[in-house]
C-alpha cells in the first residue's frame, strides 16, 4: 500500500473518521473515500461510488458487484465506549466492554474513585463528564452509559450524548429516578431526544449484583449495536 495512503489512514483512525480504500488489483491505481468525497487517481462511476458508499456505512470491505476487479477496504473506527462514573459496576463492566473490542473510558472528576488501582488497564479519565465527552467526541461508534447515579455528573453527559451520533445512551436508575431525570432534561430543552435513553438501563437478565448488572448492560449495548435500533422515539 502507497505511503500517502497509509497516512491517510492513521490520520482517519486517529481522528475516528471512517474511511474507505477501493483498489484496482490490475494495477493499484487507488481511489479514498471518506465523507467528503472520493480522491485519488481512480476514478468511480456513480453506481460504483454509491455501492462503495454503502460499504463504508456498514464497515464492510468487499469487491464492488458494480465493477470486475475493485476492491474495497473499509477502516472504520472500533467501537467505543465511555462510561460516567467510576462505580461498582463500572469496575466490572470495564474489562467486560475491553473484551468484547470495545475502547473503554471511564471518566470521574473524583480522584479517589477514578484510579489505576480500580480500574487496572482501563483509560481514565478526572475531567468533568462535559469536559471529557467534548474533547472525546461521540460519534456513531460510541456508546455512553452514565453511572454516577449523580445528576450532577450523568446529566450533562447525557445533555451532550442525546444530540450526537452515539449509537447507545444509558443511564443507571430506577422508573422513579428516571422520571426525575426527564423532567430536568425536558427543562433542559432536550424532551423531543430523551426517548433515546436506555432506563432502566440494560437487559432485563434478573441480576442485581454489580457484575450481573455490568453483564446486563454489555448485552444490552452489543444489542443495540447490532440490531440497529439506534435512536428510539421521543418522549
Amino acid at each position: 500500500m502507497k505511503r500517502a495512503t497509509l497516512a491517510r489512514i492513521a490520520a482517519a483512525e486517529q481522528r475516528r473518521q471512517p474511511l474507505m480504500v477501493v483498489t484496482r488489483l490490475g494495477d493499484g491505481a487507488q481511489c479514498l473515500l471518506d465523507a467528503t468525497g472520493c480522491e485519488g487517481e481512480l476514478p468511480l462511476s456513480a453506481e460504483q461510488l454509491a455501492e462503495a458508499r454503502g460499504l463504508l456505512s456498514s464497515g464492510r470491505s468487499s469487491s464492488l458487484s458494480s465493477a470486475a476487479g475493485l476492491f474495497a477496504r473499509a477502516y472504520v473506527p472500533s467501537p467505543r465506549m465511555l462510561i460516567v462514573g467510576a462505580v461498582h459496576i463500572a469496575q466490572a463492566l470495564a474489562p467486560m466492554a475491553a473484551a468484547a473490542g470495545f475502547e473503554v473510558v471511564v471518566i470521574d472528576p473524583r480522584g479517589a474513585f477514578v484510579s489505576a488501582e480500580r480500574f487496572p488497564g482501563v483509560q481514565l479519565s478526572d475531567e468533568w463528564p462535559d469536559e471529557a465527552l467534548a474533547r472525546l467526541g461521540l460519534d456513531d461508534a460510541t456508546a455512553l452509559v452514565a453511572l454516577s447515579h449523580d445528576p450532577k455528573l450523568d446529566d450533562p453527559a447525557l445533555e451532550l450524548a442525546l444530540p450526537s451520533a452515539a449509537f447507545y445512551i444509558g443511564a443507571l436508575g430506577s422508573r422513579r429516578t428516571h422520571e426525575k431525570r426527564l423532567e430536568r432534561l425536558r427543562a433542559a430543552g432536550l424532551g423531543e431526544l430523551t426517548g433515546r435513553i436506555h432506563s432502566p438501563i440494560g437487559l432485563d437478565l434478573g441480576g442485581r449484583a454489580p457484575a450481573e448488572i455490568a453483564v446486563s448492560i454489555l448485552a444490552e449495548v452489543i444489542q443495540v449495536r447490532y440490531r440497529g435500533d439506534r435512536v428510539a422515539t421521543g418522549a
